[in-house]
């Protein structure tokens, strides 16, 4: 899919950024001099592992959620995650006093079911390799007259991501590369529209695992390309084709994909918990990943990062840092 009109403009980036204003926790932007001499760079980390449900997921959710009509809170929402968009509409539904009804993986982390649940949202479990998470949320939605978010394929969303990248515009001025992880694209697309629509020469790098190198594969063909569901400690990322709509941004504005390998996010998450003193979920930590591992070769000077997460349970985390995980 190709557009003429961008689905998602710089304008609709920062009116989704007053909509989330006071809602949204404004996230913390971390520097490391230890990190900056091991990359030979100024890097800053902007840290949504601090975000609402721990994940930059609620600014999208909560930017889609809260355009609703009156009539469709009163019926409720739907969506489909592993765990961090499933966090997101749950808390938008009850801060906007709407229910949710989320499609879950089977296995996805026990810690992101709970918390799901905890904000009061209805699970429906399936296995993420042989069924359609899409099917079963639109059929239920069908059936409950529910309206569906998505994690990624929805201009208010991808607008709400961005919001991330323009707050750390703001706060650090002009970068000359910004990284992002990539799962279904929505992240990186909203970044990348926020920082190319105020600086043009700023190189948009997206990190993905090496078992879920979809988006790689699809920017390098032209089109978007399906794989196997990848099977990789960053869960978040276990995707098997990009979105529609986000590649349709992506192949515009993404200049390049780098891979990460599990050993490396592991070794990425050690360092951000000993060194940084944070704890990164594994999809949040292959940004991070890419630039201890040297992956982008030679550096420019000032490099944006976002962190995406930090929802990983103690004992997962322990065994991931541990390498038995």
């Amino acid at each position: 899919m190709t557009t003429t009109t961008p689905p998602v403009t710089l304008d609709d980036i920062r009116d989704a950024a007053a909509r989330l204003k006071g809602v949204a926790h404004h996230t913390p932007v971390l520097r490391s001099r230890t990190l900056d001499a091991l990359v030979g760079a100024e890097v800053f980390l902007k840290c949504e592992n601090f975000q609402r449900v721990g994940a930059f997921k609620f600014r999208g959710a909560y930017n889609a959620a809260s355009r609703l009509t009156p009539d469709q809170l009163a019926r409720g929402i739907a969506t489909y995650s592993s765990g961090n968009h499933a966090q997101a509409v749950a808390l938008a539904a009850r801060e906007l006093g709407t229910t949710a009804v989320i499609v879950m993986p089977h296995d996805a982390p026990a810690s992101k079911r709970d918390a799901t649940a905890g904000y009061g949202a209805e699970i429906v479990t399936y296995d993420r390799y042989t069924g359609d998470r899409v099917a079963i949320a639109e059929a239920l939605a069908a059936e409950r007259g529910l309206a569906v978010i998505p994690p990624y394929e929805h201009p208010h969303v991808i607008a709400g991501q961005g919001t991330a990248a323009l707050e750390l515009l703001e706060e650090v001025g002009e970068l000359d590369a910004l990284m992002t992880p990539v799962g279904g694209g929505g992240l990186i697309a909203g970044s990348a529209t926020a920082a190319k629509g105020q600086y043009a020469n700023l190189r948009m790098i997206g990190v993905e695992p090496e078992a879920g190198d979809d988006t790689k594969r699809s920017l390098e063909a032209g089109r978007r390309i399906e794989i196997p569901v990848p099977h990789t400690i960053a869960d978040g990322q276990a995707l098997h084709t990009p979105g529609e709509l986000t590649f349709s941004v992506n192949r515009l504005l993404v200049d390049a994909i780098e891979l990460v390998s599990d050993d490396e996010i592991r070794e990425a998450m050690r360092f951000a918990f000993e060194r940084l003193k944070i704890v990164v979920e594994p999809s949040g930590a292959t940004p991070l990943a890419a630039l201890l591992a040297g992956r982008m070769g030679s550096l420019p000077r000032r490099v944006g990062v976002i962190i995406s997460g930090g929802n990983v349970d103690a004992e997962r985390f322990a065994r991931l840092c541990g390498g038995t995980d």
